[in-house]
């Protein structure tokens, strides 16, 4: 993984790895570091937040040691929200799916799958923008960065997926291990089984993404006007939690249609992945308020988990700092 800056403001061109596989992936694009001497004290510019190949020293592979740590933890302390949300939508209902009881129900296939998907998307979206490389002033700075994630989460949904089908059966079946529900995926649907909802799941996250961070960088422009210099990590994450928890809301029944069809009995219709099918039985249904389900467990785990991650992050990126030090 590439270096932070110290304190998450260092010279730009390095970004904040974020955790998730699912959660924020979204603050994935790291937080933007402070403005350069050269730029005016009100302007905010787009800049490319990979930079060029360089040597990995001890220093970034703490980084990336640290960042793992912070996703890990974010995944643990926000998964209750997450099985909340996932019984909300499903189509038995809350209680029946397992209301508050067994709320970590599916943590081993969240834990599993979290670090090759961030991995996945990281090296894509980070490739992408390599490849499609426009100076940092370029006003098709956004419309790279756009390609670039919607790039990664197609790559990381071929690992993502998976890993969310096993979690959420196992999420509104508690008495079921997550082994034997993975192995009875396998014997009664085959591996297409474990990719249902892929685009689904797709159409999900690249919505997402461009509502998030065009968003986030608005925010963090006006902020930056309002008080005449650049933002600090702390006001950055307030943006990106604020983003994140507004698109989080637009993109709830999109969320809802990729838990029915995740969820749905294998060889009826919503297993068959159509999108607007599955929207269409839920509005039939349960009308708006089903479309919108589990939508402020959905959001609150999104926006919490910005300041979860860079609480971990920094906490850990010290220790193993001062490790270091001490071994040399």
């Amino acid at each position: 993984m590439l270096g932070v800056p110290q304190a998450c403001r260092g010279a730009h061109g390095d970004f904040l790895p974020v955790w998730r596989a699912g959660l924020a992936r979204r603050f994935v694009l790291g937080f933007l570091t402070a403005r350069s001497p050269t730029e005016p004290r009100v302007l905010l510019r787009w800049r490319c937040l990979v930079p060029r190949p360089r040597v990995v020293t001890s220093r970034q592979e703490g980084e990336r040691e640290a960042g793992g740590v912070a996703g890990a933890s974010v995944d643990l302390i926000l998964f209750p929200l997450d099985t909340i949300k996932t019984r909300l939508q499903s189509p038995q209902g809350f209680y029946k799916a397992g209301g508050f009881r067994g709320i970590y129900a599916g943590v081993p296939s969240a834990a599993i799958g979290s670090f090759p998907n961030a991995a996945a998307f990281f090296l894509t979206y980070e490739y992408v923008k390599w490849c499609l490389y426009t100076d940092s002033s370029s006003y098709l700075m956004p419309v790279k960065h756009m390609l670039a994630a919607s790039a990664g989460e197609v790559i990381a949904c071929l690992i993502r997926v998976p890993s969310e089908v096993v979690k959420q059966r196992a999420q509104v079946s508690a008495s079921s291990r997550t082994f034997q529900i993975f192995s009875d995926i396998l014997y009664e649907e085959g591996i297409q089984g474990l990719y249902r909802g892929y685009k689904s799941t797709v159409l999900r996250e690249i919505p997402f993404s461009l509502v998030q961070f065009p968003l986030w960088e608005f925010l963090k422009a006006l902020w930056s006007w309002r008080q005449e210099h650049g933002v600090d990590s702390w006001q950055s994450a307030v943006c990106g939690a604020f983003a994140g928890g507004f698109a989080a809301a637009v993109t709830t029944p999109l969320d809802v249609a990729k838990t029915r069809i995740m969820l749905a009995k294998a060889g009826s219709s919503v297993a068959g992945g159509n999108v607007l099918s599955a929207l269409r039985g839920v509005w039939r249904s349960q009308g708006l308020a089903g479309l919108f389900a589990g939508v402020f467990p959905r959001m609150a785990s999104i926006s919490l988990g910005g300041f979860i991650f860079l609480g971990a992050y920094d906490q850990t990126r010290c220790l193993l700092s001062q490790v270091g030090r001490e071994g040399s």
